[in-house]
């Protein structure tokens, strides 16, 4: 599904991504940990139109999109929650979910996804009319998937969905990704809870300062003694 090939990014003189290379197969959930600074958030933006490669190719389908707009790439079914949330927050619930749609124009279409988010997270529903700016930190970040949801990707990337939240909340996010890829939605996940990101994942990669270093199934990566030591606390 999606394919990236010795994709190089620099920031100046900083040689962000180097020469990277990975896969995400239709249905999967794959994961890219590491530490901060390691790259994951610039993998991210970068497939998703927001950052110019220096070199490398991005491929959907086998077709190259490298040089595609962000816009042009959510036409063909890549959606993108960023770090932070990055809610409209003086716009209603409803607004923001309706925001999400922006490039659709099937109507009943929209408001059958709209259903399905409500369904994935029925405090949504609850809050639709409320701003943005007054939910909670976890409610923000379900309004950020839900918003993504509405362009009806076929893959979504989240970039830290579990930041800042409680455990249970934490636990209730990743419940709710694996719903959203029991659903048909491939997903691209970065996450810093190692652990969490590694249970939910059939995939991973590990990036130290721009470059792939491991990669293998989630179930392999967290039973691994370097792994542990490195990212889980073992």
């Amino acid at each position: 599904m999606l394919e990236i090939r010795e994709l190089n990014v620099y920031f100046g003189v900083i040689h962000a991504l180097k020469g990277i290379s990975l896969t995400v197969n239709d249905g999967e959930i794959v994961t890219l940990i590491g530490a901060n600074g390691a790259g994951k958030t610039t993998t991210l933006r970068t497939i998703s139109g927001l950052i110019k490669p220096k070199s490398g190719t991005i491929s959907l389908d086998g077709v190259d999109i490298t040089n595609l707009s962000a816009k042009e790439r959510v036409k063909l079914g890549i959606s993108h929650v960023p770090e932070g949330r990055r809610v409209f927050p003086a716009m209603t619930v409803l607004e923001n979910l309706e925001l999400g749609a922006y490039l659709r124009k099937d109507k009943q279409g929209i408001a059958s996804d709209l259903k399905k988010v409500y369904e994935h997270f029925p405090i949504l529903y609850d809050r639709r009319r409320q701003s943005a700016g007054t939910l909670s930190g976890g409610e923000q970040q379900m309004l950020a998937i839900g918003r993504a949801l509405m362009s009806r990707p076929r893959i979504l990337f989240l970039d830290e969905p579990s930041m800042g939240l409680a455990p249970l909340l934490v636990q209730e996010i990743f419940n709710i990704i694996k719903s959203i890829n029991e659903s048909g939605t491939t997903i691209l996940l970065v996450e810093q809870n190692a652990s969490m990101a590694l249970k939910t994942a059939d995939r991973a990669y590990v990036l130290e300062t721009g470059s792939i270093v491991i990669s293998g199934s989630g179930e392999e990566l967290a039973q691994s003694e370097e792994i542990k030591k490195a990212y889980l606390g073992g």
